[in-house]
Parts: structure tokens; C-alpha cells; sequence
């Protein structure tokens, strides 16, 4: 977890400090538990309710013990009198472990859902904003028709909405806990234990465990993320492209006393989005051994542990500092809507192809004599673009009223092809669509 890219809250959720006192919130709810089915007397259970520890003494203790949750149970016991003898009891080491990583799972997850929903409210706002901004669509990087710049802003909305369903599922599916015993065979605790004890923590008991949670459920929240990560990329990507110098439909904020190289000074690069690009690549890196993790020897081994206190804190930390710079960006990004026209009428007028060729049958050419008319004309424009001459708008309108086999038809039919609006005359039903309103 690098300093550089965490937020404070998460970064602070994922401290060693409060990995323990998780496991201290897991240890006093079994105790309480134990209280309510009275093995546990209530002047006992208010004692081990004040329970502490220190990090230093659980440190200074698994220098022996070589185990960090009997270093942490130690340490809380050199604090309690003869009641501590009730705390830790009947459970093994993850019972505790996973259901306070539960705790953790879940709080990480309420804060990546909020940046999610930040992230959404941006792209809504943009959305409508550039909702009548004609610019070109592009397929393979090659201009195709004139669209909406605000579908491109609904489309990536509609994406993410979709991750933030994902999430909840994930914070419904993660929100369990277990205090099932070294084999999950529920032999030394009663079941009404269990129960009571996710009751206070707020979490649902698991219907079966072995010695852990399935790790699925833990695959299947990273995986989570790391599906959003790729939906993030994509943006971010699409805005590298807006700022190319030949391209240059939009930029990033350039705030005064910024530098873009240390030695050119005229260089405004795309550097939060090439930021977020390499970040979500390192969230998507944590999908595989996450999966991996999922296959255990038997009813448990440890080697999901080393990679898990690996993972949880980078990952939730770098999602959610990738998140807000995402959201950042995208509500200060600069647009050139005047640079967008520029570029859509770059080839010609090529753009209207797809509508001539509509058009031409409703006047009474075949499906392929539409089309070998449009292309050769457009092949002339190519032709035309590539020996470096003159970039006129209506070069390809041109070329196909020049045509000969068009000749008997009324130009302004092929005219009313070129007609820009004709392409917003949707949008606003698409935006229904994704927007409810």
C-alpha cells in the first residue's frame, strides 16, 4: 500500500492497528454471546467488554509465539484478570480472522460504493451536458458517423452503473461471519453461539464453513472490483485519445503552475488519466491469485493468508484513491466542441456515408448498386485526402452528384443526407433509456 495512492479513511481502515481492533469487536461479541446463553456471568462479560491491547506488546509477543493471533489474544489477556480465561473461548483462529475481515470487507466496500455514486453524479451532469455536442464516432480509430458526445458520457454511465450493482451484490454476498470451530463442525460451541455472535456484529452466519470462509465470496468481491478497474481503463483511455495534438477534443484541467515536462515547456499532458490507466492495471493484477486462493488443502491451509494481507489493503486502498481521481477528472475535464465539428468534417463529408446508402433504395437502386455508388465516391474522397489537397466539408457530396448513374435523381434528396441533426434525433430517448427521466 504506497502513500501516494491511498485516501486517509481507507488507508486508515486497513492500518494494523484496526485489523486488530476488528478481531477485538469479533472476540468481545463472542463473549457477549456467551453472556446471553449464560456460560459467561455478566460482571465477567462487562470486564472483557473494557478489554485493550497494544501493538508493541503484540508485537514483542509473536517474537515468540511466531503466530500474530495467539501474540494479540496474550496481549488482551495480560489486561484482564482472572475473566480473561472466557476470552478467545472455544474458537479457533479464523472465526475470529475472517469475520473481522468481514467487518473490514464490508466497511471498504460502503466507501467504494460512495465513490462509486460520486463517480455516477459526474457522469450523469456531463452527460446532459454535451447532450446535443455533435462530435465523430470513431470504430478501429477511423471516423465513422456523426453521435452525441453526451451518449459517450450516458454509455460510460450506464457501465458503471452496472459495477455498482455488482458491488452490492458483493457487500451482500461478504457480509458473513463463523465461529464454527478448527473443522467448521460446530463440536465445542453451540450453533445458537454462532448466531448471536453475527447477530451483534451485524452479519449473517455462513451456513457451512471448514476451518474458513469459502474464498469464493472473497474472489468474487475482487473480482468485482477488478471488472470496474477495466470499465475505469476505458474511460481513461478515451481520454488520452481526446487529448491527442491531432485529435484535441478535450483536455485534462491544466491548473496555473503546472508542468508538463522538465524539458518542454509546452507540454500539457494527460497524466491523471495515464495515472488511473496504470493503476487499474495493478487492481485488475489481484483477480487471478484471489481466484487461486479459493483452492484450500482439505478443510484449510494458510497459503491464502500471505497473499490476502497482500491484496485487501492495496487493492481497496487503490480503487478507492483511482475512484475519486477518476471523478475528479472527468468533472474538470476541458471540452472542445468547436474542435469536435472540425474533426467531424475532416473526410469530406465520408461521414454521411451510411445514410446515402440508406437513402439510394427508397429511390430505386438495388442493395448493391447503393453501395458501389457511395464507395467509389468515397474512394475518390480517399483519394483526394491522401495527395495532401484541400480538406472541403462537401468533397464527398461533390463526388456524388458527379456521378452519372445519379443523374435522374433530385439533389436535394442526396443533400438532405448531409443534414447534421439528423443524428441527435434519438438521443434524448436513449437517455430515457439509461436515465429514467
Amino acid at each position: 500500500m504506497l502513500d501516494r495512492y491511498a485516501r486517509a479513511p481507507m488507508a486508515q481502515l486497513w492500518s494494523v492497528q484496526n485489523k486488530f481492533e476488528a478481531y477485538l469487536r469479533v472476540e468481545k461479541a463472542v463473549v457477549q454471546a456467551w453472556h446471553a446463553l449464560g456460560f459467561v456471568s455478566e460482571e465477567d462479560c462487562a470486564k472483557i467488554q473494557k478489554a485493550y491491547f497494544s501493538l508493541e506488546r503484540i508485537d514483542a509477543i509473536e517474537q515468540t509465539t511466531k503466530h500474530d493471533v495467539i501474540a494479540f489474544v496474550n496481549a488482551v489477556c495480560e489486561n484482564l484478570g482472572p475473566e480473561g480465561r472466557f476470552f478467545h473461548y472455544g474458537i479457533t483462529s479464523s472465526d475470529c480472522i475472517d469475520t473481522a475481515l468481514a467487518l473490514l470487507l464490508q466497511e471498504s466496500l460502503q466507501i467504494i460504493i460512495t465513490d462509486t455514486q460520486e463517480l455516477l453524479a459526474v457522469l450523469k451532469t456531463r452527460a446532459y451536458e454535451f447532450q446535443e455536442t455533435l462530435m465523430v464516432g470513431r470504430s478501429h480509430g477511423i471516423h465513422g458517423e456523426p453521435m452525441s458526445f453526451g451518449l459517450v458520457w450516458a454509455l460510460w454511465y450506464e457501465e458503471m452503473q452496472r459495477h455498482l450493482d455488482a458491488l452490492r451484490i458483493a457487500l451482500e454476498e461478504i457480509g458473513v461471519g463463523m465461529v464454527s470451530g478448527a473443522m467448521g463442525n460446530l463440536a465445542h460451541v453451540p450453533m445458537e453461539l454462532e448466531e448471536i455472535t453475527c447477530q451483534i456484529l451485524g452479519l449473517k452466519v455462513a451456513k457451512i464453513t471448514n476451518q474458513v470462509i469459502g474464498r469464493d465470496r472473497h474472489a468474487r468481491v475482487i473480482n468485482t472490483l477488478a471488472l470496474m478497474a477495466s470499465s475505469c481503463e476505458k474511460i481513461a483511455v478515451n481520454i488520452r485519445h481526446y487529448q491527442r495534438t491531432e485529435v484535441y477534443e478535450a483536455e485534462e484541467y491544466f491548473s496555473k503552475g503546472q508542468k508538463g515536462s522538465s524539458a518542454m515547456p509546452h507540454k500539457r499532458n494527460p497524466v491523471l488519466s495515464e495515472n488511473i490507466t496504470g493503476l487499474c492495471r495493478m487492481i485488475r493484477g489481484y483477480a487471478v491469485p484471489m481466484m487461486e486462493n479459493v483452492a484450500l488443502w482439505h478443510e484449510r491451509d494458510i497459503s491464502h493468508s500471505s497473499v490476502e494481507r497482500f491484496i485487501f489493503p492495496d487493492i481497496f486502498t487503490t480503487t478507492d484513491f483511482m475512484l475519486d481521481r477518476l471523478t475528479t477528472l472527468l468533472k474538470s475535464l476541458v471540452v472542445y466542441p468547436e474542435n469536435m465539428l472540425k474533426n467531424l468534417h475532416l473526410t469530406g463529408g465520408l461521414v454521411f456515408s451510411q445514410r446515402v446508402s440508406l437513402e439510394l433504395p427508397k429511390l430505386g437502386f438495388s442493395k448493391q448498386e447503393s453501395y458501389a455508388i457511395v464507395q467509389e465516391s468515397a474512394q475518390k474522397v480517399w483519394a483526394h485526402l491522401q495527395q495532401g489537397q484541400s480538406r472541403e466539408p462537401d468533397l464527398f457530396l461533390t463526388y456524388l452528384l458527379a456521378d452519372t448513374r445519379l443523374k435522374h435523381v433530385d439533389p436535394d434528396a442526396i443533400k438532405a443526407c448531409f443534414d447534421l441533426p439528423y443524428y441527435l434525433a434519438n438521443t434524448a430517448k436513449i437517455f430515457t433509456r439509461v436515465f429514467g427521466c
